[in-house]
């Protein structure tokens, strides 16, 4: 395809295609087990609106690692999340403990890793040095487990300042608002954002990490993994309070890792559509678009509802009535 070809997203077709149906015969676990790593003194609202999207969609558990500050206030929001409060500040360890504490981290997280099917690395992780040492740790881990990791808010500043932690992995996906862009193109490219060339632009910038999957969140999201680009441009909602991104992030998660498993299946798709024809093959891609519809879906339901008095969650209720509405359950 030319470079600078954006194909919008035969979205609703994807998720009805990679949506599991509901079987009684399927035992807890099967419909997706996620991880948000993130949550921190200052930010508890992000990891919780990222892991709770994700039970709203669908996912079958969801995990919390966070820090011990973190813990017993997302725990208070929601029993549905199994909570884990492991991480630790800068200010909590002794410079000689770090290592140690570090080693010890890395060990409690692993015990659980193999267990996920995607997690999501950042919402409401801060920038505490000695946190996103240890978050540096887990995404290798995570890596060597092939396991689809989400990097989004806090977590695009970490990897964006080492991109090693993503480089030639094309099971990472990256979900860059318009400033965290910025930023990559500058850093990975060494220029601006050329809008003229966006598609060029964010298909090498794709390229040049090696293999990740980006979504670059805007009016439209424009998805690349360095070789296709689509789009998704249903109209969500004029309101752009604070979490949506974090929906978005819990919500690729199960998609993502739903696509993997329909994929895997070797199930062929009957839709005509280009792109799910065509990007079938990457269940990143599958899980972005997916993910996207869905939150726009949502956004659009709860503005219709609250107007200017839309919040994020108001925005993850109706999560459920739009996947309902693109793909009924089985009754």
């Amino acid at each position: 395809m030319a470079g600078s070809a954006v194909y919008e997203a035969d979205a609703e077709a994807v998720v009805r295609r990679i949506t599991p149906p509901l079987d009684r015969s399927r035992h807890k676990g099967q419909a997706g087990k996620i991880a948000v790593i993130g949550g921190c003194r200052e930010y508890t609202g992000a990891p919780y609106f990222a892991a709770i999207s994700a039970l709203k969609v669908g996912a079958d558990l969801s995990h919390v690692f966070c820090t011990k500050d973190a813990a017993t206030v997302i725990k208070s929001y929601s029993p549905e999340l199994i909570v884990h409060p492991i991480l630790e500040e800068s200010y909590s360890v002794r410079d000689d403990e770090r290592a140690s504490v570090s080693s010890k981290i890395l060990t409690e997280v692993a015990k659980w890793m193999e267990r996920f099917d995607c997690i999501v690395v950042g919402p409401g992780l801060g920038r505490d040095p000695f946190l996103l040492d240890c978050v540096s740790n887990i995404m290798k881990h995570a890596r060597q487990a092939n396991i689809p990791t989400v990097v989004d808010g806090d977590g695009l500043f970490l990897i964006t300042n080492n991109l090693g932690l993503v480089e030639g992995n094309p099971l990472a996906i990256l979900t860059p608002n318009v400033y965290e862009y910025k930023r990559l193109v500058q850093k990975v490219l060494n220029c601006d954002v050329n809008e003229e060339t966006a598609a060029e632009q964010l298909t090498l910038l794709c390229q040049k990490i090696g293999g990740v999957t980006i979504m670059r969140k805007g009016k439209a999201d424009v998805i690349s993994d360095g070789k296709t680009v689509t789009q998704v441009s249903t109209f969500g909602s004029p309101r752009r309070c604070g979490g949506q991104g974090d929906i978005l992030s819990g919500s690729v998660a199960v998609f993502t890792s739903w696509a993997r498993h329909f994929i895997m299946s070797n199930a062929e798709p009957t839709e005509k559509s280009f792109v799910l024809m065509q990007c079938r093959v990457n269940p990143m891609t599958l899980g972005c678009i997916a993910g996207s519809l869905l939150l726009r879906k949502a956004a659009s339901l709860a503005f219709e509802k609250s107007k200017r008095s839309t919040v994020t969650t108001g925005i993850i209720e109706f999560l459920g009535k739009s996947l309902e509405d693109i793909c009924p359950a089985e009754h």
